[in-house]
Order: C-alpha cells, then sequence, then structure tokens
C-alpha cells in the first residue's frame, strides 16, 4: 500500500512512453514529477476549486497516472469538459499554484490514543508543501467539535496545539466537518480545502450524513480525508468503524478531493504529504455554461481526458457540479 501513497520518480516510464511513441513527431513535453511553485500572487485572484459567476465557470482537476502519480506539463487540448453531458468550450486554463486555505479537521477521539503521534507527524508532513501566502485554521473533534486555532499563516501554531491532543471520548465527525465549512467562510484565498485526519466513522454528531453532504455540494471547498483503519479481519471493529471508508470516500470525491484509507499507521506522513503536493499540482478549467439560466439548480460537470501519445491511461480528478447561480 506505502508504493500507491509516495512520490516515485518515472524517468523509466517517460522512456518507455518516447520509445513507443508514433514516428510523426514528438509526444507532448509532460511531466510526472511535481513541479516547482511559482510565486505568482496575482495567480491568487483566477484559482478556486469550483468558483462561479454569472460567465464562468472554474474548475480544479487532478490528473494521475496507474500508479498514482501526478502528471504535469499537459495543455488545453488534453481536456473536454462536460455541463450536464454537453460539451462546453474551455475558455481558461491554467497550471500554476497559488495560495490556499486550509482547514484541518483532526480527530482526538478515545480510538485514536496509538495513532495520536503519527498523526501529528503527517499534519507536519502536509505543513511542510505549504506557500507563505497559506492559511490554515485547526478544527478538532471527539464528543463535539471545536475551533482550536482560528485562520493563521504560522502552521507552528497548529502543531504547538496538536502537542497537547489528548484522545477521548466519542466521534462527532459530521460536526467537524460542520464546523470546518462555517469557518471556511472567512477564508481570504479563492482556492480552499479541508484536510480530515480520522480513524472510524460517526457515533456522536447532530447533524446527519445527508446534511452534510448537501452542504459540501454546495461549497467551494475541496476536501481530503485520511482514514486510518484497521484491516476489515480485525476484531473489534464498530459498525461506526466499519461504515467510515465509505463516508470519507463519498464526501471527499464529490469536491474534486480524494480519500486515501491507511492500515498502516507508519505510512500517514508520507500519505499527507501527497495530498499537500497534490493541491499544489492540479489543472484550472473555465468556461462559460451554453445554459445561461439563472435556476439555482445542480448541475453535473464531468472532465475527460483526452490521452497523450506515449503515455499510460491517465485519471482525472475533478468536483462532479456546482449549483447555478440563481435570479
Amino acid at each position: 500500500m506505502a508504493s500507491k501513497h509516495r512520490h516515485i520518480p518515472v524517468g523509466a516510464v517517460l522512456i518507455c512512453g518516447l520509445a513507443l511513441a508514433p514516428a510523426q513527431g514528438p509526444p507532448p513535453k509532460v511531466s510526472i514529477e511535481p513541479r516547482p511553485r511559482p510565486a505568482s500572487e496575482a495567480a491568487a485572484e483566477r484559482r478556486s476549486n469550483i468558483r462561479v459567476d454569472s460567465t464562468l465557470v472554474l474548475v480544479n482537476v487532478t490528473v494521475v497516472d496507474p500508479l498514482n502519480r501526478f502528471v504535469t506539463g499537459l495543455e488545453r487540448e488534453h481536456f473536454r469538459l462536460f455541463e450536464e453531458k454537453i460539451e462546453q468550450s474551455l475558455t481558461h486554463f491554467a497550471s500554476e499554484d497559488a495560495p490556499l486555505s486550509v482547514g484541518l479537521v483532526f480527530d482526538a477521539s478515545g480510538s485514536m490514543g496509538n495513532k495520536l503521534q503519527k498523526s501529528r507527524q503527517a499534519a507536519a508532513q502536509f505543513f511542510r508543501t505549504a506557500n507563505p501566502e497559506d492559511e490554515f485554521f485547526l478544527v478538532q473533534f471527539n464528543d463535539r467539535p471545536e475551533l482550536v486555532t482560528k485562520f493563521t499563516t504560522h502552521t507552528e501554531e497548529i502543531q504547538n496545539r496538536l502537542t497537547f491532543t489528548q484522545s477521548k471520548g466519542r466521534t462527532a465527525l459530521l460536526d467537524g466537518v460542520y464546523l470546518a465549512l462555517h469557518e471556511m467562510k472567512k477564508a481570504h484565498n479563492p482556492r480552499k480545502a479541508i484536510l480530515i485526519l480520522s480513524d472510524g466513522g460517526d457515533n456522536s454528531s447532530r447533524y446527519t450524513e445527508s446534511e452534510i453532504k448537501s452542504l459540501v455540494r454546495e461549497a467551494d471547498v475541496q476536501i481530503y480525508a485520511i482514514g486510518i483503519f484497521e484491516p476489515v479481519s480485525a476484531r473489534g471493529r464498530t459498525a461506526e468503524e466499519l461504515s467510515g471508508p465509505s463516508l470519507l470516500t463519498e464526501i471527499a470525491e464529490q469536491t474534486g478531493g480524494r480519500h486515501f484509507p491507511v492500515e498502516n499507521i507508519n505510512e500517514l506522513p508520507d500519505v499527507a504529504a501527497k495530498i499537500g503536493i497534490e493541491l499544489r499540482n492540479q489543472y484550472m478549467l473555465g468556461y462559460t455554461p451554453k445554459n445561461q439560466e439563472k435556476d439555482g439548480k445542480y448541475r453535473r460537470v464531468q472532465v475527460k481526458l483526452v490521452q497523450p501519445r506515449g503515455l499510460p491511461p491517465l485519471r482525472a480528478f475533478s468536483r462532479t457540479g456546482y449549483y447555478a447561480p440563481s435570479k
């Protein structure tokens, strides 16, 4: 499982791709390595997970190869975008990094006891991928959620608070996500993300699963989750813990984020770093919807890739839809 979540050099993959490419021209200059982060602050004004005004929809897209490595260097012609199965014309394309507003939702329930230290290390690795302009907040939850640290650009403040975290009580995961979505309304950056670190399902929330899923669909926030789960064969797993993987997957994937299940806690730091790097290696697609009705309805969006020559099959991850403006 560790190999799925690490960044792996792929010179051999690219050389193989060149050898297989047709002779009529070179393949596109595509990289599966993380690119350097540009310092442009102007890029911040052009980024969000999916953002809508009267004329433009913006969608973040992550592209990976079969070994789950990021693919950078693709061009506009490698993407096709559909709204309600009708192809749209791309008017905006970018692949630069930009400042992020990130909320860390950290499980401090009783079952996290022997997983806390590696979870703290995972948070530290995630923060190491940050830009100076990024801002972060910390929500912890057990029986109920608590906003421990408001938005700050100083990640050491959050890490200091995590040092004193103790595991106790039940698991109010859904309430923790709700509090994070509420706090995210104060974000200063157009690109917003939430990272959930938890070891199970929910057994203490006031908000229901359907309520949170509805809020997540409306929010302009990408959600990533690291689920720390014992193997299915392990004894003593509760019904809530058994439902944890599917709950985190459903919450994350509809936002264009992803859920990374982990059984070996030693993998946590690597997985967290991978998520941080993924947020830095996304494409931004923009289009003016052919349907200009301001009906407030949910519209499904699908991104399809035009497979580059000489590369293995690629996959794209993006948000599944957005709510149109209302009159």
